[in-house]
């Protein structure tokens, strides 16, 4: 017993010691009010390249948490990897809270949201800590199809800094996008599983493949038989028509985990270039 207690006091001090630090609250201005987010950043004065992360329609946290874990994930795996992580909170900031039911939508993506991505941009830049060309984009679903309306090319800052350096979008809502002619100035990588049912996989193929020619880098990775969500741990698949963190869950947990494990690795492939 002896024993077993003291290889389980070992196991709790290693994890602990291996956990990642709590996010820092910061607040950044906006032209009508202000925006909080949740920073991760890596110990030291950088500079670092740095993430703007985009929630998606169930919001950044949680009852009990300001980060769900399935951002937390992410941040974690960001942080390791050197990267500063900033997660804007669109709807927090605004006292709603999840959007995925929500039928006349205040924050739309393609303005609010588009918005806080600028807004936060331009915060970093006046970061000391920041590397200024290495400022990448990552969104899901809702935040994903915010992504898309920023990266294209009548958004761009009207300021001298540097662009986005990268963008990866996991399965956005393209609909729209594919049918104004999308395009973007700064590399894209759309990630989405072929049997989404939230979103739609042929939409963004449509979208991608318009672009060629007449854009920046842009490619889709479209997973055969992953579901929506499927970076999410452990969950399948929110239920039909929504991407609310707290839906019922089905699907083939297999496949996803597979496309979960393949995404990463395009992820860090995509914002290393």
């Amino acid at each position: 017993m002896r024993l077993r207690l003291t290889a389980l006091f070992v196991m709790l001090v290693m994890s602990a010691a291996h956990a990642a630090p709590a996010p820092l609250a910061v607040e950044i201005p906006l032209a009508s009010g202000v925006l909080h987010a949740q920073l991760y950043k890596p110990e030291g004065a950088g500079p670092f390249p740095t993430v703007i992360a985009l929630h998606g329609c169930g919001g950044l946290g949680g009852h009990s948490d300001s980060i769900l874990p399935r951002y937390r994930d992410w941040a974690e795996r960001l942080l390791r990897a050197g990267n500063a992580v900033l997660w804007p909170d669109s709807y927090g900031s605004r006292e709603l809270g999840p959007q995925c039911r929500v039928k006349e939508m205040h924050v739309k993506a393609r303005r609010e949201r588009v918005a806080d991505i600028a807004a936060s941009r331009a915060w970093l830049m006046q970061q000391s800590w920041v590397a200024r060309d290495r400022v990448s984009l990552m969104g899901w679903a809702n935040g994903a199809s915010a992504l898309l309306w920023a990266v294209r090319p009548q958004s761009a800052a009207r300021d001298l800094g540097p662009d986005f350096r990268a963008a990866v979008a996991f399965y956005p809502d393209c609909r729209i996008s594919a049918g104004l002619g999308w395009s973007t100035r700064v590399p894209t990588l759309v990630l989405i599983g072929a049997d989404d049912d939230v979103s739609s996989p042929p939409a963004c193929r449509q979208m991608v493949e318009g672009a060629h020619g007449r854009s920046a880098l842009a490619r889709i990775v479209v997973y055969p038989g992953a579901y929506h969500d499927f970076d999410r741990a452990n969950t399948p698949l929110h239920a039909a028509g929504s991407n609310d963190a707290g839906a019922p869950e089905r699907g083939h947990l297999g496949t996803n985990a597979e496309a979960r494990a393949e995404s990463q690795r395009e992820v860090a492939e995509w914002l290393a270039r």
